[in-house]
């Protein structure tokens, strides 16, 4: 998973970072919050799980892996 997450954002420095699950899942749910947005312009969580999906969807992944990494995305935005 965490080398599908590296594919779909190569231009992310912190994705270098990712070693662990836990790692991945923690910054998805980081990217899915918006934390990393000044809070008066922070999308909703469903928002940004729908650009995610999006993403993933336009993405040059496999169809297996973009539906590995839509269900890991669509379970943490439910958390």
């Amino acid at each position: 998973m965490i080398e599908l997450y590296q594919k779909l954002w190569p231009q992310r420095a912190a994705t270098a970072q990712i070693r662990t699950q836990e790692e991945l899942e923690k910054y998805m749910l980081i990217e899915l919050n918006d934390e990393l947005t000044h809070p008066r312009v922070r999308k909703s969580k469903q928002q940004k799980l729908d650009l995610a999906l999006l993403r993933i969807s336009e993405s040059d992944l496999s169809e297996s892996e973009k539906t590995s990494l839509a269900a890991l995305y669509k379970k943490l935005a439910s958390q």
